[in-house]
């Protein structure tokens, strides 16, 4: 289902009469045009890939599941790691053979690595097959630049990041009919010196309270269930704005919405968690009980060092709080392991906070150099056979504390949201909790988008398991 709310420019939606009249041609010659979107990386790039599909759609394109036979190829890169970016360019590389066997077939690469000068230089030089390259805040310009490489036969880059104002009313193709992304603000002020992401996607700029409520209500109106505010730091929001907000009145605002739905949010930095906050997930059902705090590393002297502005005591009292006002919350985190001059000690460290926390899950990552960030350029890098022997200890550790936790639902009745056939098998479904749990129920006919009531009768370090007959109705 594509959504179109008002307010696309009127600049875009000329360009998109350009390339549909375009592809209306080609259509009248018996040629359907495809558009393939590779999404790598983060939710915010999930939900920029749905925008990029629902304005390829607008401009007369269908969508397609695979590279080959599509007119169109978009690849949404990721640069928050090395890894990331060595991916993207390899996939970009296996395109070469279908631009050899289809000159008309556009080769687009968007996205965080497309944002960085040096990464855009290497495609022109490197990958002469791609056509267009641009980078985030140039998302809403997409149609303008496919009409420009059209018309002319040439390439065209537009990777340059400027903090560019807010583009409401872009058309977007829903992945789901029943889960969905929220876009609440874009950028970050943060400057963490291990981080990518403010320059390449630029300074905090959030969009007005009224747009993100009437997207949500839109979104209830139309059945979704499972709603994901997204922005680097949602706990940010509002500020700069004209009309004084804050995210606690958001999410305040939000939850009194009709419908049966629930709000969930990511990220949120731990130096900017209000006690308001708090207040509101306590208060109102409609907020996931699920927050996800990154905590990156137990050491307080790796904390200043990777500029976090917070220490591990202000960090565990925001835990303790979330627990105790807020009951049968899970609290998630991410852990970076071997920042520069990490030493035993510090790792030690982090072992401690992470058993002290007693996280539900966390995503542990290797520390991986960024170019242009403060951390890049230090010496005492550490070895990566010591990254890899702490973060198997790190593993070992959560998963531990993450059955203990899992263990704990065992035997109550929880209301989750039914996802989809389960790996498990064709007899089972997976479902979420609200507390973000995934569920492995043992039922017939249930129905994607369903919430249903089921008694938890297992559980592993990884998942809880629903096996009973009869489950009943949310």
């Amino acid at each position: 289902m594509v959504h179109e709310p008002s307010g696309f420019s009127e600049r875009q939606s000329r360009y998109i009469e350009t390339v549909k009249k375009h592809n209306d041609v080609r259509k009248a010659d018996g040629y359907e045009p495809k558009v393939y979107v590779l999404t790598l990386g983060c939710q915010q790039n999930e939900a920029d890939s749905e925008k990029i599909k629902g304005m390829a759609l607008s401009m007369g394109f269908a969508e397609s599941d695979r590279p080959e036979g599509a007119s169109l190829i978009v690849v949404n890169t990721c640069s928050v790691r090395e890894h990331a970016e060595s991916r993207a360019l390899s996939l970009i590389g296996q395109f070469k053979h279908i631009k050899a066997a289809s000159r008309e077939t556009v080769i687009a690469v968007c996205g965080c690595m497309a944002s960085r000068p040096e990464m855009a230089e290497t495609i022109r030089k490197s990958y002469p097959y791609v056509d267009i390259v641009f980078g985030t805040s140039k998302l809403d310009r997409f149609p303008e630049l496919l009409a420009l490489h059209l018309e002319s036969d040439r390439r065209v880059f537009s990777s340059e990041e400027t903090c560019a104002d807010i583009c409401e009313g872009v058309p977007v193709r829903r992945e789901s009919t029943f889960k969905a992304w929220v876009s609440i603000m874009y950028g970050c002020n943060n400057f963490c010196s291990y981080c990518i992401v403010p320059y390449v996607r630029g300074r905090e700029r959030s969009r007005r309270k009224s747009d993100v409520v009437s997207e949500v209500r839109e979104l209830s109106a139309a059945g979704y269930r499972d709603i994901t505010l997204l922005g680097q730091n949602v706990n940010s929001y509002g500020r700069g704005l004209e009309d004084e907000t804050d995210f606690p009145s958001l999410l305040r605002e939000l939850a009194k919405l009709d419908g049966d739905f629930l709000i969930r949010f990511m990220t949120s930095h731990p130096k900017d968690v209000p006690d308001e906050l708090i207040s509101v997930i306590a208060e109102n059902e409609k907020l996931a009980r699920h927050f996800h705090l990154p905590l990156q590393s137990g050491s307080d002297r790796i904390l200043r060092e990777m500029n976090r502005r917070y220490d591990t005591a202000s960090y565990l009292k925001i835990v303790e709080k979330l627990r105790r006002y807020v009951p049968g919350i899970s609290v998630t985190s991410d852990i970076i392991v071997g920042f520069p001059g990490e030493t035993e000690d510090d790792f030690s460290e982090t072992l401690e906070t992470v058993r002290e926390a007693g996280f539900d899950m966390i995503y542990p990552f290797i520390y991986s150099p960024r170019s242009g960030t403060p951390a890049a350029s230090r010496t005492d890098m550490v070895d990566e056979e010591v990254k890899g022997e702490r973060i198997a200890r790190l593993i070992e550790l959560q998963n531990s504390l993450s059955r203990e936790r899992n263990m704990e639902y065992v035997g109550s009745e929880r209301r989750v949201l039914i996802e989809g056939k389960s790996k498990k098998g064709d007899e089972y479904f997976s479902a979420r909790t609200s507390s973000a749990k995934l569920v492995h129920v043992r039922a017939q006919g249930l129905v994607p988008g369903q919430f249903v009531n089921v008694k938890i009768t297992g559980a592993d370090t990884f998942a809880l398991y629903s096996e009973q007959e009869g489950n009943k109705n949310g």
